[in-house]
């Protein structure tokens, strides 16, 4: 799942259509041809190294020696490319990534941007090469990533390039300023999520900011079906079976990288009744710590020992059409649980809206 160190090419009309990043390994002339006829843009590419030997290895595929011409191409098109490298620790990291970054910036300044991401690893990861970064290799990449902002900032006028929320969380380090992420436009990609999360949280804005399907949209090769369906059904979200006294404490579940944000601004409401509920990721195992990726067995067991009659926010990002990735749904769970929006303006006012109305439990559909 998510972030894999061998990876399928995916369609570039993936890329265009659902925000999916490819490796363009299987582009062609005629592919070229149509997305400039077309103008499909912006197109999402994972470049991972710009060392052709190792990229051929990284992806299992001879061509990706070579597919990264197809980039230069569609940049020499006008088509806007937004850049992905997926960093696999003792692979493309430390030096190789620093030569990446120079390599990106000689061949390819008219990126977009580049989202620089760990590499995911669940406990059904075969390979042996695949593995997850350390605390002290998390540091190694953010300072990379600081010193190839201030080299992007010199000659191109912009950082160009930027770590996601995930290298901060597990170096210990604190987040950049929102400022640093500007409209927080790779929010798509995990990159700037938790300052936005905090800024909607805090009042700052009214609506939320970004795609608010949550902290898992950088999968390779997902279609808008599974987890990038519509999150609950209908479009809208829904109270489950919620019939909780007005004044109820509260519960806001969330997976561990999940936790780890939500804790202090929790804590900054200076209110007992509400806390953060963690739930570990034993479905997924390995460095599975996202909220999208929670499912509804490792739920049940985090709220087996809940009390009951306590109000319990379950963010819509780990639904797909109303189900979780495990085929269980709210319904199934031990305690009614209320479904809000992935966006701090919604647990805003949750938090702030004591006593909701009860709502009917939806009908989930795979339709």
């Amino acid at each position: 799942m998510r972030r894999s160190l061998y990876l399928k090419d995916d369609d570039y009309r993936l890329s265009f259509l659902y925000g999916n990043f490819t490796t363009l390994t299987r582009f062609t002339e005629a592919d070229l041809e149509r997305v400039v006829t077309e103008g499909l843009s912006p197109l999402n590419v994972s470049i991972h190294t710009t060392d052709p030997e190792l990229r051929a290895e990284m992806l299992r595929n001879r061509r990706g020696a070579t597919s990264l011409r197809w980039l230069r191409a569609l940049l020499d098109h006008g088509i806007e490319v937004h850049a992905q490298v997926v960093v696999c620790p003792g692979r493309n990291d430390g030096e190789v990534l620093v030569d990446t970054f120079t390599g990106i910036l000689e061949e390819y300044p008219e990126l977009a941007d580049v989202a620089v991401v760990p590499l995911g690893v669940s406990r059904f990861s075969t390979e042996s090469a695949m593995r997850a970064h350390t605390p002290e290799e998390a540091l190694a990449v953010i300072e990379a990533v600081n010193d190839a902002q201030v080299m992007f900032g010199e000659i191109l006028g912009h950082p160009m390039v930027h770590a996601a929320d995930e290298y901060y969380l597990l170096a210990g380090v604190p987040f950049p300023e929102a400022e640093v992420y500007g409209d927080f436009s790779m929010h798509e990609d995990g990159i700037g999520m938790a300052r936005a999360f905090e800024v909607e949280f805090n009042g700052d804005v009214e609506t939320g900011i970004g795609v608010q399907s949550g902290f898992f949209d950088w999968v390779d090769g997902a279609p808008a079906h599974g987890y990038r369906a519509p999150r609950s059904v209908g479009g809208e979200s829904t109270a489950v079976a919620l019939g909780c006294r007005g004044d109820a404490p509260v519960g806001v579940l969330s997976g561990p990288l999940g936790s780890r944000v939500l804790a202090p601004l929790v804590e900054s409401l200076c209110r007992d009744d509400v806390r953060v509920i963690e739930v570990p990721n034993d479905y997924f195992g390995g460095n599975t710590g996202v909220t999208g990726l929670m499912v509804g067995d490792d739920l049940v067991r985090a709220l087996a020992d809940q009390p009951k009659g306590h109000r319990y926010l379950l963010p819509d990002v780990c639904l797909s059409r109303g189900v979780f990735l495990d085929g269980m749904s709210p319904r199934d769970l031990p305690v009614p649980v209320e479904v809000i929006p992935t966006d701090g303006v919604s647990l805003r006012r949750a938090l702030s809206h004591r006593g909701h109305p009860r709502v009917p439990v939806p009908e989930t559909s795979d339709a």
